[in-house]
């Protein structure tokens, strides 16, 4: 009762005015109703805006700046000279919201909270670490399973809850966690109702000094168009949507303050889950042929025009390197398998026919090499119009070539939750943007992630690939890391796992009407989309302040 009244009090202190000047209007997910769930381990039911803004990171690392580390609740990090363990300063004096001191053994007990719910552990984590100490009040050493110079990146993906709230949690699985105590600069939920909610300053963030902003809030929107209505209105201050036409339908409304910023990002994949239920699809899909196949029957270009607007960058590269990760492309590679992910219709169904895929029941799609009969639908989020456009040109290219495909839209829960649970035959996903293609090779290749993340929803693992992403870790050597990265894509490569198409954009549009200091094209300070994928989003709203 007493943190409702205080929540209360804190609302009331911010009404009028004062209100309409400091609370920014965002958008980061699309929903048909807001449920009240703030679980920061949570991948598919959470409010998108429980971490980093409720549980502040340790340390982030600015993809924007050369990866440099931008300190939040740790204030150093000191990886030893073997590589094989690394630690952790805390800031001094930090409290958790409710007040409460935060501590080294909050941050040992979050983690080996993981090892005892490992069903929580959405990164693996405790396949990198062996053992976690509090060496004091601020100090924290993790050891290592591997030498890594990534050590700090990898730990500091995970959040910390605080023990005197989580130790009693029965099953923190189904936690809901409705009423949140954390770290972050927004971690009071004055107002929560199924079409809006708020969040709040944190009257114990130890960074108050430069937050600007007091409070944030979510209006439930349910998909693109709904979104494409709230950001051309001038409702949204920040927003992560696609918007066909950008220039025309929203820039050209305010010119002065309507503004957006596309740069390449996460790359955009269609896939078959390799474990599929479905015996007969699944003799299709573990079939190398059959899918380079579909990878020769994707209209990418099309995709991008169309769906797209133009907007996503071209990627028809198997090793999924494409235009974010050129550098550490190998031309070999593309050179050797590139064909599998370039559009030639012709070549899919040649392809097809020497592999013994065709209509043996005059449906007028092809079976399996043995009778069984193809049938898959392609799941996508119904709130997701580009992808949904996406997949549609896939399903006709497809089709096209004799393969029974169809396109199926759930809400983007399911979708997620089908995706992690391996509940669907065929999807189109994304692997997160990084600054080398270190990350998404670990989180699309990792067995042990399997049922945990999204990443891995094709559910292709390969020992060799694992023990070269290993490795890329176990040295700070540019050369070396190449060496590694260079064996990995062409093992990828050639088995084509995932069925790349394009990079998406960085979606991001931003409203200079009520608050300024956005990171921009000409002052590229930080990845600025408010995506839960990008923790540098902090970093964004901590450099906005309200128009005077």
């Amino acid at each position: 009762m007493k943190k409702y009244l205080l929540a209360a009090a804190a609302l009331t202190l911010l009404s009028g005015s004062a209100l309409a000047q400091t609370v920014l209007t965002a958008n980061i997910e699309p929903a048909t109703t807001w449920v009240r769930n703030f679980n920061p381990f949570n991948q598919t039911s959470a409010r998108q805006s429980t971490l980093d803004f409720i549980y502040e990171p340790l340390v982030i690392f600015n993809r924007f700046d050369s990866n440099k580390p931008v300190y939040r609740l740790a204030e150093s990090f000191k990886l030893s000279d073997d590589l094989k363990s690394i630690e952790f300063k805390l800031r001094p004096n930090l409290k958790w919201s409710d007040g409460k001191p935060l501590t080294s053994e909050d941050v040992k007990f979050t983690y080996d909270y993981l090892k005892k719910f490992p069903a929580l552990d959405f990164v693996s984590i405790w396949t990198f670490v062996t053992d976690v100490q509090a060496v004091d009040g601020q100090t924290v050493r993790f050891t290592l399973a591997n030498p890594s110079s990534l050590a700090a990146e990898q730990i500091s993906q995970l959040p910390i809850v605080p023990e005197h709230v989580w130790k009693d949690v029965a099953d923190p699985v189904t936690f809901a966690n409705e009423n949140p105590v954390g770290s972050g600069p927004l971690t009071e939920v004055p107002r929560f109702t199924g079409q809006t909610y708020d969040q709040c300053r944190n009257p114990n963030y130890w960074d108050n000094e430069h937050l600007k902003i007091d409070c944030m809030r979510f209006p439930q929107l349910a998909d693109n168009n709904q979104m494409l209505t709230a950001t051309a209105d001038g409702t949204l201050d920040w927003g992560v949507s696609f918007i066909p036409d950008i220039d025309n339908v929203y820039v050209s409304k305010d010119p002065e303050h309507f503004h957006y910023w596309y740069s390449p990002s996460s790359m955009v994949a269609f896939l078959f889950n390799l474990e599929t239920s479905n015996e007969n699809n699944k003799k299709a899909f573990n079939d190398l042929k059959f899918r380079r196949a579909v990878g020769m029957a994707l209209d990418r270009k099309t995709m991008i025009d169309v769906a797209g607007y133009g907007y996503p960058t071209l990627n028809e590269d198997p090793g999924l390197m494409g235009e974010l990760y050129k550098s550490w492309a190998d031309p070999s590679v593309k050179a050797d398998f590139g064909k599998f992910a370039t559009y030639d219709a012709d070549a899919a169904k040649a392809l097809l026919d020497e592999a013994g895929y065709k209509d043996k029941d005059g449906d007028g799609f092809r079976d399996n090499p043995d009778g069984s009969k193809i049938s898959f639908s392609i799941i996508v989020p119904n709130s997701w119009t580009d992808w949904i456009d996406t997949v549609n040109i896939a399903v006709e290219g497809m089709q096209a070539v004799g393969i029974d495909a169809k396109i199926e839209t759930p809400e983007e829960a399911v979708w997620t939750g089908n995706l992690i649970n391996g509940t669907f035959d065929a999807a189109i996903n994304s692997l997160p943007a990084s600054a080398s293609p270190y990350y998404p090779y670990k989180r699309a290749f990792s067995a042990s992630d399997k049922g945990k993340t999204r990443f891995t929803a094709q559910r292709w693992f390969n020992p060799e690939v694992e023990k070269l992403v290993t490795e890329f870790t176990q040295t700070a050597d540019l050369a070396k890391q190449k060496e590694a990265m260079n064996k990995a894509q062409r093992i990828v490569a050639e088995n084509m796992p995932v069925i790349p198409v394009f990079n998406n954009p960085n979606w991001y549009q931003y409203n200079t009407k009520r608050f300024t200091g956005w990171s921009t094209k000409e002052n590229p300070f930080v990845n600025p989309s408010i995506s839960r994928t990008n923790p540098a989003r902090l970093l964004n709203l901590l450099a906005l302040e309200p128009v005077k």
